[in-house]
């Protein structure tokens, strides 16, 4: 049986790949990269290393050639060039003779009026056309996508969002990217959807367990949307990231991550990390990066 992951430099699914190095032999594993050169290290290991570029549909069905299961690791960029990307390596997939496709998907993204969610739900529909077996990996989110908030607590800033009391499932990548080799590897996931999400916290939650790791206090300040923009840019930010971020922020307000689940636990046989530890964990990786 050999396994391909795409997006294999990328920050989760370089972590899928360890993962899964330590479950099989470097020769039933493949990866998909836009940029082989950056894959070198696991070329050295034994892993097949393959050009896959997401904008070039027939470099996918190559890449995809004589594989069992594969992992589609969602793409990043706009809405409209993420579903492109993506139904075309789903159709590449189909091309290739793929027999499993397991995909990172969106927290309840089907029903979701995520600013983030219109990829996922043609993807999710793409695949589930093709009749191959599926699993949807619906990530809800990244504890990782809060190291810059994380960062500014730490040097002594406020914690400033605009999300109000909008709960959100944070979760470790490690967590997700365990998650995702735990389908790949095993049996009776087939189409299933699992809706990987951590105990819901709010903001003020979430600043307070980092409070606690942090042993001081941070203040947490609740915004309008126009403020949290203005912020974002007075952060530096480019001018086109600040609608997608204070988006996020408005499908947190509206309860777009509010997605309780025990899927995570069901996939992984364990409860996923604890959010002081998962906290504890990162503010350690950013003091070694000073």
């Amino acid at each position: 049986m050999k396994m391909l992951v795409t997006g294999a430099t990328g920050k989760l699914g370089s972590k899928v790949v360890e993962k899964l190095l330590q479950s099989v032999p470097a020769n039933q594993l493949a990866v998909s990269v836009r940029n082989p050169e950056k894959a070198a290290g696991l070329v050295s290991r034994g892993v097949e290393v393959r050009q896959g570029d997401f904008d070039q549909p027939q470099s996918l069905v190559t890449a995809f050639a004589g594989i069992d299961r594969l992992l589609i690791i969602s793409a990043d960029g706009d809405n409209e060039t993420r579903i492109r990307q993506h139904t075309d390596a789903v159709a590449a997939a189909e091309r290739a003779g793929v027999k499993f496709i397991a995909y990172t998907s969106l927290a309840n993204a089907t029903e979701s009026t995520n600013i983030m969610a219109p990829p996922h739900v043609a993807t999710e529909a793409a695949i589930i056309k093709t009749g191959i077996p599926y699993t949807f990996l619906r990530n809800n989110w990244y504890l990782e996508n809060e190291i810059g908030g994380i960062q500014g607590a730490m040097a002594g800033a406020p914690w400033v969002t605009s999300a109000g009391t909008g709960k959100v499932g944070w979760a470790l990548q490690q967590d997700y990217a365990e998650a995702a080799a735990a389908v790949l590897l095993g049996n009776g996931h087939e189409n299933k959807v699992y809706e990987l999400s951590a105990p819901l916290l709010t903001q003020e939650e979430l600043v307070a367990a980092l409070s606690t790791v942090l042993s001081k206090e941070i203040p947490v300040q609740q915004v309008s949307d126009e403020t949290y923009a203005e912020i974002m840019k007075g952060l530096g930010l480019p001018d086109f990231v600040i609608p997608i971020v204070v988006g996020i922020q408005e499908s947190i307000r509206n309860g777009s991550l509010a997605v309780e689940s025990n899927d995570f636990e069901k996939v992984l046989g364990r409860p996923v990390t604890p959010i002081k530890e998962a906290l504890t964990q990162i503010v350690k990786e950013i003091s070694q990066t000073k």
